[in-house]
């Protein structure tokens, strides 16, 4: 009882994991799953695009507060105000770290932003030599799927179909001829053919006996003295004529 449970439900996986493995499902799910990605790429690229927008705007802030204060601590010097222009001095070389640094994250951002657009242009070439190749590659599974249902189809036909139908219809016959022609045998064996041979010749005399009555009759036979109907009948006619 174990061992055809087992066998049962082994039947069963092995018939759910070769359903599963079907290439075609299969080609057709890494075709949406190469879909589904696209649109995962362009919002990766959109993120790497908004942070080099914002380094550009951040970098074109600094440049601008690095020219107000370098206008400032050049009108503070014109006044003899070097205290004011120290000061100034001192934001413009904090902000002129900040730029550099924002001008290193921009330089790194569009970089990114740039190869990020030469793997989205690859990943689209072999999306679509993937695509294209597994079209192919599941019409030619359902070429091959057809092709072994018309194989199937024939192989039944030539076991299961006309072929099998006519030798059983050309036994059968063969068989009742035989039975017929033994019946007709055993038949024929069970008749007295010897009777029928009796009667065939005595029909063969009687009908000698009739034509000799007519010669009789015609004249063209003398009759013979016997006991018999013929006798009688043509008798009266003879007297007539010796008469």
């Amino acid at each position: 009882m174990w061992r055809r449970l087992s066998r049962a439900i082994r039947s069963f996986f092995g018939f759910f994991i070769s359903f599963t493995e079907n290439p075609e499902l299969i080609l057709e799910q890494n075709i949406r799953d190469m879909n589904d990605q696209l649109p995962r790429m362009n919002e990766s690229i959109a993120m790497v695009k908004a942070n080099v927008t914002l380094l550009e705007k951040e970098e074109a802030k600094y440049k601008a507060e690095l020219a107000d204060l370098t206008a400032k601590i050049k009108a503070a010097i014109q006044v003899n105000r070097d205290d004011l222009a120290g000061s100034f001095a001192i934001q413009f070389e904090q902000l002129r770290g900040a730029l550099a640094r924002t001008q290193g994250q921009l330089a790194t951002a569009r970089a990114a932003y740039e190869k990020a657009l030469v793997v989205k242009q690859s990943f689209l070439r072999e999306k679509e030599r993937k695509t294209q190749e597994a079209m192919a590659a599941i019409r030619e599974y359902r070429r091959a799927q057809w092709q072994k249902r018309v194989a199937d189809a024939m192989e039944q036909f030539e076991i299961g179909g006309i072929s099998q139908t006519h030798d059983e219809m050309v036994q059968r016959i063969e068989r009742m001829t035989a039975m017929n022609e033994a019946r007709m045998e055993m038949a024929m064996g069970n008749v007295d053919q010897q009777k029928f041979l009796i009667e065939e010749e005595a029909e063969k005399l009687r009908a000698a006996e009739l034509v000799k009555q007519f010669k009789v009759e015609m004249g063209l036979l003398a009759p013979e003295p016997a006991a018999g109907t013929a006798e009688k009948t043509i008798a009266p006619r003879q007297q007539e004529r010796t008469s």
